[in-house]
């Protein structure tokens, strides 16, 4: 099998003048999060929360300054990021609906659910509606195997859906922007 390479080495990250890691969020992670770790590696998670729960995602630039903050490469950070389904490295729609694909969800009939979001909305998981209102993900599990099907809409669980309850599900949703 041949090697694809990866221009990662010459990648432009995109930047904007004003920086994703603000004064207020590296005074919560200097005052709140450093003090609670041996080193600055292990404030990177909490650091990662702190930053996208002010910007709403990670951008590269966001990675990059985290990286500088806390002195570690920016490989390391990106490796982090991208390791953990609850970080966003792209811009997510106002609203996310997370269908859970465990195996017990699966079994109880996931796919149809699955299935009724992408046409409700016009796009496959892993995409954002053209007006960025909703993003459709797949998470591996919720913890809600005992009502499987299961799906969270923004932070609400929904469980026992069935796919015709999906469009009623995305239009309550819908009613509520702004709002998280």
């Amino acid at each position: 099998m041949a090697w694809i390479t990866k221009k990662s080495g010459s990648l432009e990250v995109e930047r904007r003048s004003q920086p994703y890691l603000t004064d207020e969020v590296k005074k919560k992670i200097t005052e709140v999060y450093l003090p609670r770790y041996e080193t600055k590696h292990g404030a990177l998670i909490p650091a990662l929360h702190a930053v996208q729960e002010s910007a709403g995602w990670l951008p590269h630039q966001a990675l990059m300054e985290v990286a500088e903050f806390l002195e570690l490469k920016p490989a390391d950070v990106l490796d982090t990021a991208s390791f953990y389904e609850e970080f966003w490295l792209k811009r997510k729609g106002e609203h996310v609906i997370a269908v859970c694909r465990s195996i017990a969800c699966e079994f109880c009939g996931q796919k149809e659910v699955t299935e009724a979001c992408k046409k409700k909305l016009g796009i496959d998981v892993g995409e954002t509606t053209e007006d960025g209102k909703f993003t459709l993900i797949e998470l591996e599990c919720l913890g809600a195997c005992g009502g499987a099907p299961a799906a969270l809409v923004d932070h609400t669980l929904h469980e026992f859906i069935k796919p015709e309850q999906v469009a009623r599900l995305i239009d309550d949703a819908s009613k509520h922007s702004g709002h998280h």
